[in-house]
């Protein structure tokens, strides 16, 4: 999302399950708070229409699914985010018999903006990492042709990389997917030139 949610009063999780549920708008449940989410840029948009587009490609004729930001992940009973987008493969499994909050993806993107990037970095990625069936995780820049890529390791440790400029590729191994730079950024325009 492009801006830092703003903090509502504490609800429990019962309560913000009703709540959100009857909301026109999302909120996430962080800790206990809710917070609502702001509305994304163009470019936002566009990056991920681009990349459900090019996973969905590749991922045809496997188990694999791919969802958009309009689905739920609960990480515990106090935390509930809306990830811009969700791999699962193999059977996904749901909270409840509502079908809206994911419990188990094994990839998880988000679109940078400036006022999230520290968030998405920091508090975000520690409470992804709660969950256990989460193998990559995957930042993407709004601003020029650049993709942070977190990839869970045999060991319990997390490997960095990265992919810089329109030319660059990345790869989503625990999907086999290949994200190309400029397939990720088709139609986007950067304020600067990036090269």
């Amino acid at each position: 999302m492009s801006a830092l949610p703003q903090p509502i009063p504490t609800m429990t999780e019962a309560e913000y399950l009703e709540f959100e549920r009857a909301s026109e708008i999302k909120h996430e449940y962080l800790h206990g708070e809710v917070l609502a989410m702001a509305g994304a840029s163009e470019s936002h948009n566009l990056i991920i229409a681009n990349l459900i587009t090019a996973m969905k490609n590749q991922l045809r004729g496997h188990s694999c699914k791919v969802y958009p930001s309009d689905m739920r992940v609960k990480i515990d009973a106090r935390t509930y985010t809306y990830p811009d987008i969700m791999v699962v493969c193999g059977d996904a499994k749901l909270a409840d018999n509502v079908f809206d909050t994911l419990l188990n993806p094994m990839v998880i993107i988000e679109v940078l903006s400036s006022s999230t990037e520290a968030y998405d970095r920091g508090e975000k990625f520690r409470n992804y990492r709660k969950l256990a069936s989460l193998k990559e995780y995957i930042l993407v820049s709004q601003d020029s042709h650049h993709i942070d890529h977190y990839m869970l390791q045999d060991n319990g440790m997390w490997s960095f990389t990265d992919a810089e400029g329109p030319d660059a590729t990345i790869e989503l191994s625990s999907i086999s997917c290949t994200l190309a730079l400029t397939d990720v950024y088709e139609q986007v325009t950067f304020a600067e030139n990036d090269g």
